[in-house]
């Protein structure tokens, strides 16, 4: 049994998703798609998610059920490892799990993150300070580095960044990831 609920935060709408074990899936939605059918876990999200966009919040405690192979479970595993606040490289993770060229496949990985915030793909630059790829799009990675207190690299990347237009610009090109 699969359960849904979402929450509005100041990146747009939220969704999570949970099995009988725990969270499976994050997404920012754009709307709200299906009808709410919350158990323990999307309840202890919700509130979680609340309180992490209000600033009071700086770890998950959530039971997490990720679907994805095990190459992808590990990667996930590393980044749950990175604190509020701070960054790490796609190589710093590819060293963690003992695959030093293993940059670009941590890349990929990093990119079908199903449980996107709890699971902070976020937190993961470019060895040179760039942002690099976000799903939710690159303007939200900023804010949510932000939101964190990391002070980037003014790189040429970074600057061209406006988070004013992520919400509307964003949205429908994040429906894909359901």
């Amino acid at each position: 049994m699969m359960y849904t609920d979402y929450i509005d935060s100041p990146l747009g709408v939220v969704e999570f998703k949970a099995s009988d074990k725990g969270i499976t899936q994050t997404i920012f939605s754009g709307a709200q798609k299906s009808a709410i059918k919350t158990n323990e876990f999307t309840d202890k999200c919700k509130q979680q998610l609340l309180e992490y966009f209000a600033g009071s919040r700086t770890e998950f405690e959530l039971a997490l059920d990720p679907q994805g192979t095990e190459f992808q479970k590990s990667v996930w595993s590393c980044l749950c490892k990175i604190p509020f606040g701070e960054v790490v490289t796609y190589l710093d993770i590819a060293k963690m799990i003992n695959k030093p060229k293993g940059s670009q496949a941590v890349g990929g990985a990093n990119g079908r993150n199903p449980i996107s915030l709890i699971v902070p793909c976020h937190r993961v630059i470019g060895s040179s300070g760039a942002l690099t790829g976000y799903a939710g799009g690159i303007e939200r990675k900023l804010w949510l580095l932000n939101h964190e207190g990391v002070e980037l690299k003014d790189s040429k990347e970074n600057q061209k960044l406006d988070i004013k237009d992520v919400i509307a610009s964003r949205q429908s090109k994040t429906e894909f990831l359901e």
